[in-house]
């Protein structure tokens, strides 16, 4: 009986490593087609986000100039509010003064 228990149990140690050598071997077929070759998928997503970051990467530089253009033309238009803010009260005080 203790030998039928242990071939038993041999048998059942040798069929779960073999199927976690099958399940292994297929991970890492998934993992090659995912990341492992030029061609991969991960390969193309970091070559797009490469490019991106190529082509994007004069941004902070022309932000910055433009975030100072924009405030010298905020400086401007604040002018020219405060001065429409005075015609507008100078006209309606003429308009007052009519009968």
């Amino acid at each position: 009986m203790a030998v039928l228990l242990t071939l038993i149990s041999i048998l059942a140690v040798v069929l779960l490593v073999g199927v976690l050598i099958y399940f292994l071997v297929r991970i890492i077929g998934v993992l090659d087609r995912v990341g492992g070759t030029p061609t991969s998928y991960l390969a193309k997503i970091r070559m797009g986000v490469r490019a991106i970051e190529v082509e994007t990467g004069h941004l902070p530089v022309q932000a910055t100039a433009l975030n100072e253009q924009l405030g010298k033309i905020a400086g401007g238009l604040k002018a020219v509010d405060d001065q429409l803010v005075s015609t507008a009260g100078a006209a309606a005080q003429q308009g007052e003064g009519r009968p």
